[in-house]
């Protein structure tokens, strides 16, 4: 067995979700979740099926945004694994519909962060070990912290 690290490649603010799903529905599926949950996204999402034609499965409603998820599917290139790249939304906005999805098995991240994937290659194929998300932390909040991070969550609306 061979590991490699996949950066996942996008422009800085554009967020995305990458996780496991086992089934050829999940492509509709999560477009529909997409839809549903955030009115105005713009989203891609591409799966790369495991079994039969070992295709990788594409939908969406922004050309861009297909794009870097079917690109990106292709670089990591792991059996059963979806990525689905947004904007005009945030991954909070459907995360917990997105884990809902019945084929959904799990999230490995949910950020716009620069992120690398762990890919494990072996004769069979590849599979996802982890993702490195970030950077890594550089100290402990202060109080100074504390107040950015309270302002900040109700400046956004998640807290009041």
């Amino acid at each position: 067995m061979e590991l490699k690290t996949v950066k996942i490649e996008k422009p800085s603010e554009i967020n995305f979700i990458l996780g496991q799903s086992h089934f050829i529905k999940t492509v509709e599926d999560l477009h529909e979740v997409a839809i549903a949950s955030a009115p105005g996204i713009k989203f891609g999402i591409a799966f790369c099926e495991a079994s039969g034609d070992c295709l990788i499965r594409i939908s969406g409603n922004d050309d861009e945004m297909v794009e870097l998820a079917k690109s990106n599917a292709a670089a990591i290139g792991a059996g059963h694994s979806f990525i689905m790249f947004m904007k005009d939304a945030f991954p909070i906005h459907i995360l917990n519909a997105v884990k809902d999805v019945p084929e959904v098995c799990g999230i490995f991240c949910a950020t716009a962060n620069p992120v690398e994937v762990i890919v494990a290659v072996s004769k069979q194929g590849r599979g996802i070990l982890g993702v490195i998300d970030g950077e890594k932390p550089k100290g402990t909040e202060d109080e100074e912290g504390k107040a950015w991070r309270h302002d900040i969550l109700r400046k956004f609306g998640y807290k009041l």
